[in-house]
């Protein structure tokens, strides 16, 4: 009977002590939203106050971190406060910027603010439907390469549109759909979604040693260029367009079992990479991290050839974690010398790697 006991007993110990144990990923989590609470202004916003999207990131993040106390609660309602009160008459969230030929990048603002906002449930429906209106304006009509698409701003002195502000707004579209229910009276907001298709397949690659990879848009060459066996020059493709072209494509309904999708996992395999951005190297790297979690994700991909992408991502990312409990890219193209941004981009990937 004594044995038995004893045995009950450190049974219940050992499971005590299991219970208390904190895997690094979740330790890594929680150090990360400790300095994004250590650095909201007291207005609620984060970084650049200019920027609504630099307030609707760490919003996005702590949604998720698993961290229900009234500490975190009181700054997200903060952030989300200060991100309503950048809307526009328009329905963009954006500071205006005269002078500069644009209106304060709206698209790229507006689109991470209503897919943060939405996954934060601290708005309410009204503006979030101006949101979807704004974004469904600002795809590009025509016939031209960049139709179907979305740049950085719905003004713009020049016509232009890339894949990774693509990416954004047809996912903050696809997130967001359920609210048109509660549209009242009128027509239903919503996207081209076969232009935006076809603008996404325009910038893959469909044959060659890049073959299922994806290039930013037919003009800006950040991947840099190739010139194929008939002496035409052509953006090369690399890592965080591949993805984001995977992420638009599972936002217009295509899955996995797609001809298209199947090629770029392919790319994928080929190029495996979770010390790089293929291609781009340590540029937009935080970035790479975030959208290819979530590409992954949105496509239910388990394994990318024999990488578990889960373990793989979430055991560099952390690795990568600074002793204050943020992230940052020593190359600050773009932005990521920003902590702040690259702590949110870091945190949403792990989230997306439990």
């Amino acid at each position: 009977m004594k044995k038995l006991i004893s045995c009950i007993v450190l049974a219940l110990v050992t499971g005590v002590a299991l219970a208390d144990q904190v895997s690094p990923l979740e330790a890594s989590i929680a150090k990360g939203a400790k300095y994004l609470l250590a650095n909201q202004q007291a207005d609620g916003h984060f970084s650049d106050a200019q920027m609504p999207a630099l307030t609707a990131l760490p919003l996005w993040a702590l949604s998720g971190c698993g961290d229900t106390s009234e500490t975190v609660a009181e700054a997200k309602k903060k952030a989300a406060k200060f991100v309503l009160g950048t809307q526009r008459e328009d329905g963009g969230f954006y500071v205006p910027k005269p002078g500069r030929g644009g209106s304060g990048l709206g698209n790229y603002n507006t689109s991470v603010c209503l897919s943060a906002l939405f996954d934060s449930k601290l708005a309410p429906t009204a503006p979030l439907l101006k949101a979807r209106e704004y974004v469904a304006s600002s795809q590009l009509t025509g016939d031209d390469t960049m139709a179907g698409g979305f740049g950085y701003d719905k003004i713009s002195r020049r016509r232009y549109a890339d894949l990774s502000n693509t990416s954004y707004a047809l996912s903050a579209m696809a997130k967001t759909a359920s609210l048109e229910e509660f549209r009242e009276g009128g027509k239903c907001v919503d996207l081209d979604w076969d232009k935006a298709l076809a603008f996404v397949e325009n910038l893959m690659k469909k044959e060659g040693p890049d073959a299922g990879g994806a290039a930013y848009n037919d003009r800006t060459p950040q991947g840099g260029t190739e010139t194929n066996a008939q002496g035409k020059v052509t953006l090369r493709a690399y890592g965080a367009m591949t993805y984001a072209a995977v992420l638009s494509m599972c936002s217009a309904k295509l899955d996995k079992g797609d001809p298209r999708v199947k090629q770029s996992v392919e790319w994928m395999e080929k190029n495996w990479s979770v010390d790089e951005n293929p291609g781009m190297g340590n540029q937009g790297l935080y970035y790479f991290y975030d959208i290819m979690t979530r590409a992954l994700d949105a496509a239910k991909i388990g394994m990318v050839g024999e990488h578990d992408w889960k373990k793989e991502i979430s055991a560099k990312i952390v690795s990568l974690q600074r002793e204050d409990g943020s992230w940052a890219n020593e190359n600050n193209r773009f932005w990521e010398s920003d902590p702040v941004l690259c702590t949110s981009f870091a945190l949403l990937a792990l989230e997306l790697c439990r």
